[in-house]
């Protein structure tokens, strides 16, 4: 399918630390025109499913503002740069946020977010093989660290208990390479 649809215009409506928020003026295929907002997140991101020793997950419990409540996630953040692999962010949110490191770190999947109005992508990590470091939280940042059995993470999944898409992602990829046996134990 070929779309029809042409953007006439960007405007830029804020300036954030790390997103943009722009008015794009859109012509449509019967020839209006309409008004979208678009969100642009200049940097990316990456996360990582964090499995200890005895097969728990590693996730995080913090407080998000846009839901007003605490949320349960893995691990992870923004690229310090465009330029950052995406694999030294996920490596590095590991340690700061969990106090763990990892020796064996693989690539599960890619995610665009919000595609309907947004461009942010963070590529999601598996990490095995931990050893302890030093937690190394951001400044006003307080984070619990929770371990927990797969199983019981997915379970959280179904009742809605866990709701962030990329936590929900990476631990049903992880779930899957599992059963499908295409994942280092």
């Amino acid at each position: 399918m070929k779309h029809h649809i042409k953007r006439l215009k960007r405007e830029l409506v804020y300036q954030g630390s790390i997103l943009d928020i722009y008015a794009d003026y859109m012509q449509l295929p019967d020839g209006k025109t309409a008004k979208w907002d678009f969100v642009s997140h200049r940097k990316g991101a990456a996360a990582v499913v964090a499995v200890a020793e005895n097969g728990n997950l590693l996730l995080v419990r913090q407080y998000r503002s846009a839901l007003d409540r605490e949320t349960l996630e893995i691990p992870a953040g923004s690229r310090d740069s465009v330029t950052e692999d995406t694999m030294v962010c996920a490596t590095r949110e590991l340690e700061e946020e969990t106090g763990w490191k990892s020796e064996h770190v693989e690539k599960l999947l890619q995610l665009k977010t919000t595609v309907a109005f947004c461009n942010e992508f963070i590529d999601v990590y598996l990490a095995t093989d931990l050893t302890p470091g030093v937690q190394k939280l951001d400044e006003g940042e307080e984070i619990e660290i929770v371990s927990m059995p797969l199983d019981e993470a997915v379970q959280k999944i179904y009742c809605g208990e866990i709701q962030d898409a990329k936590t929900v992602a990476g631990i049903l990829a992880y779930q899957s390479k599992l059963l499908t046996g295409r994942i280092h134990k």
